[in-house]
């Protein structure tokens, strides 16, 4: 497989979640390559929101709720997509214990109301359902989590992507597979880049801690992750919705993730050192909900599949951070910098 821009120009994309912070920045490649983009999501809860800085006065933007079946029914209806991309979710754990029902009802039904709508799509191409590595069952060990590997969860986030999994692959073999109709699903690593404010996130944290020039409280400093910038998980939803609807992809799950996981220390370190300054960070003292405390993703089927690997390695991710965040923070229009990281990022898809 090889990334193609020409395949989405035109073509009609139902982009769910695309007030959220990766929605906005899909919302802004799919656009740079011509696509017929129409985004459906509830507002943005931040202020600032990296959609709203993004904005285009001919976009077309639907706020709506997965929780509502009319609501998704009727963009569905009228807009007629193409390709899906379903982003829109509830995505913190710490809010998923403060109100579970929202995180199961968004996140589960939400996904059911929104395939429910599509499997009555005539211009169906291909649906991609992106979900988590939280998806997976984590036992601690600190193995990478294989797309074979069990789906489970402790906390209700986790829990509901797993749940949501499930109910898409119930979806794709019992409505779409007779008709042809290739639905599969996306686990990426955390994600990270310029212009998320969204709670209880650690570059939202150490962002504002920087802005304000004070040190940054972490909660669990030696958790590890698979840091990746928010492009590279893109970059592979498009590879992948691509091959899906072109027909030379049939697998139906895929991780998207870095090579290997670094601890919340070394990221918060490197930034600081980046950043420049005189910012620390200290340790919060109260007790935490629990959280998993090591993740990792085995990528190796999206790289032999899809002939997709991750481009930047966390120091360039953090410098790319960096930069987009100093053009924003002495007020600068970051629409700039963001399309340049996208076109730089995408010739290195291309160049491949």
């Amino acid at each position: 497989m090889k990334f193609d821009p020409e395949f989405w120009r035109g073509r009609r994309v139902l982009l769910t979640g695309h007030t959220g912070f990766k929605g906005a920045w899909l919302n802004q490649w799919l656009r740079t390559m011509g696509a017929n983009v129409v985004g459906f999501s509830l507002a943005s809860e931040t202020d600032p929101n990296l959609h709203t800085l993004l904005a285009h006065n001919d976009e077309k933007s639907v706020i709506g709720d997965l929780r509502s079946y009319s609501d998704v029914q009727k963009v569905v209806e009228k807009h007629q997509p193409q390709i899906v991309l379903h982003l829109a979710a509830q995505a913190l754990v710490r809010r998923s214990y403060r109100d579970p029902l929202e995180s199961f009802e968004t996140n589960v039904m939400g996904t059911a109301n929104l395939l429910d709508a599509l499997r009555r799509c005539r211009s169906l191409e291909s649906v991609l359902v992106v979900t988590s590595d939280k998806a997976y069952e984590n036992d601690e060990r600190g193995v990478p989590f294989s797309e074979g590997d069990a789906l489970g969860g402790k906390d209700p986030y986790s829990a509901s992507k797993g749940c949501q999994e499930i109910v898409t692959h119930s979806f794709a073999r019992s409505y779409f597979a007779d008709k042809g109709i290739p639905v599969a699903t996306a686990r990426a690593g955390n994600v990270i880049g310029g212009g998320d404010w969204s709670e209880d996130r650690l570059m939202t944290d150490l962002v504002t801690a920087l802005y304000e020039q004070k040190d940054i409280v972490l909660r669990n400093p030696l958790a590890t992750r698979p840091w990746q910038h928010v492009l590279e998980p893109l970059g592979g939803y498009l590879l992948y919705a691509q091959a899906l609807a072109t027909g030379k992809m049939t697998l139906p799950a895929l991780n998207f993730g870095p090579h290997g996981s670094d601890n919340v220390q070394t990221v918060v370190e490197k930034m600081l050192d980046l950043w420049g300054g005189e910012n620390s960070w200290l340790l919060e003292g109260k007790e935490q909900p629990a959280e998993a405390h090591a993740l990792a993703l085995d990528i190796s089927r999206a790289e032999q599949s899809l002939n997709w690997h991750p481009r930047l390695d966390l120091d360039e991710t953090l410098n790319w951070i960096v930069s987009w965040h100093k053009e924003h923070a002495v007020g600068n229009c970051v629409k700039n910098i963001t399309q340049q990281q996208i076109e730089t990022f995408q010739t290195l898809l291309a160049n491949e």
